[in-house]
């Protein structure tokens, strides 16, 4: 039989091994490694995986009074010895007088919360606008802004070598001039591939360059006006011509083709070594 010590000391000690063992779960979890939820590695030359991507197509400026024709055309999109290129090209038969792609894994993929990472080298020129970003697969909030916006990557030609990390939402937006964001400089942006990723949490959004990070933004929890990062997302991979801030300066002539390169697309449920 157990002395009355030994029983006592188990009872005193009981409370801390229910307490450990109702944490256990917890802890397991937060220290579970990342798991990847989605990819495109791009291995298989020709058409993107239509099962991962759409287009959208058409030249009405998208909002921004871009000039290029969006398509589906190979010469414009299209994979190619382990790369997913975007190419931008000069067309005199179209009345703008240029194409372009705009990819999008609306309907096909969309998530809330999580890492998202895209391995890519960018077009260098003046009327260039290469961009990775995501949009509201539904918009509960309303239109844009009002269901968000999260800008990964963008790059204007006129000021090369300068990335903008971007968001948009009712309170924040460029047309009233209340964007936020910041900016980070990658000098061989055009002859290198780089990393660009978010960390988007209920709490905040975090982005990175190369596994840098160069901008937090943070959820004030004031209303969906401030933060409307809770619900669904997809993305979108394009390279527009000109337009209101792509094309500030012009567009230069002389450059096309131009093209967008694109290694992979890898989504985790968190931050991989997080």
């Amino acid at each position: 039989m157990l002395s009355f010590y030994k029983l006592l000391a188990m009872k005193n000690l009981l409370p801390i091994l229910i307490l450990s063992f109702c944490a256990m779960p917890v802890f397991a979890q937060q220290n579970a490694p990342a798991k990847q939820i989605w990819a495109d590695e791009f291995e298989v030359d020709g058409t993107p995986d239509s099962s991962k991507w759409a287009f959208n197509s058409g030249d009405n400026g998208w909002g921004n009074n871009e000039l290029q024709y969006y398509t589906n055309e190979l010469r414009n999109a299209r994979v190619e010895n382990g790369l997913l290129i975007i190419e931008a090209h000069k067309d005199t038969n179209r009345p703008k007088g240029y194409t372009s792609s705009r990819l999008v894994t609306k309907g096909k993929g969309t998530w809330t919360y999580g890492y998202v990472e895209v391995k890519a080298k960018l077009p260098k020129g003046v009327g260039t606008w290469p961009a990775i970003w995501m949009l509201s697969e539904t918009s509960p909030y309303g239109g844009w802004p009002k269901s968000g916006e999260i800008d990964i990557m963008e790059h204007v030609g006129f000021d090369p070598a300068v990335i903008h990390g971007t968001v948009h939402t009712e309170a924040f937006n460029h047309s009233i001039g209340t964007d936020v964001g910041k900016v980070k400089t990658i000098a061989d942006f055009n002859t290198e591939f780089h990393t660009y990723a978010i960390d988007w949490k209920r709490d905040k959004i975090d982005f990175y360059i190369d596994n840098e990070l160069y901008f937090t933004f943070t959820n004030s929890e004031k209303s969906t006006a401030e933060w409307p990062f809770d619900h669904p997302f997809h993305l979108i991979l394009n390279l527009a011509v000109g337009g209101n801030w792509g094309g500030q300066k012009g567009v230069d002539p002389s450059i096309w083709p131009q093209r967008m390169e694109i290694d992979y697309v890898r989504i985790f449920d968190k931050k991989p070594g997080s």
